[in-house]
């Protein structure tokens, strides 16, 4: 990595853990103020988290620029192995009664009908 671009990244994780220490300060003096509520304190604590994960971030990325992984073979499969996930369920096969079945029947004669008439669509464009 060349250096102007790691003092890039190295500036730019000082000024985001500084911003999410700065925030967590600001809701630590709200929540220490009168109309503070537990929100700010959760928010409080929350921020400096965030600027620890930046850090961590950081150094994960430097881990991986030096030391990649190694790469998948080309041979070796990478989708996951069969019963790993659960099963999507089936939808169950709706039974037709013969009312159903006719009006289905009717609905298609129709559209028939006007397909061969040449009757404009929902869309209003002709057949």
């Amino acid at each position: 990595m060349s250096l102007p671009r790691r003092i890039a990244l190295i500036t730019m994780v000082i000024a985001a853990a500084g911003v999410c220490l700065a925030l967590g300060w600001w809701q630590w003096s709200r929540w220490e103020s009168t109309s503070g509520s537990y929100q700010n304190l959760g928010y409080a604590l929350q921020w400096p988290a965030f600027a620890a994960f930046c850090i961590y971030a950081y150094r994960k990325f430097m881990q991986y620029e030096e030391h990649p992984p190694e790469p998948a073979a080309a041979g070796t499969p990478t989708e996951l192995p069969a019963g790993l996930l659960p099963e999507r369920p089936a939808a169950a096969a709706q039974p037709q009664d013969a009312t159903m079945r006719d009006y289905n029947a009717y609905l298609a004669e129709l559209a028939k009908s006007d397909h061969a008439a040449g009757a404009p669509d929902q869309k209003g464009t002709p057949a």
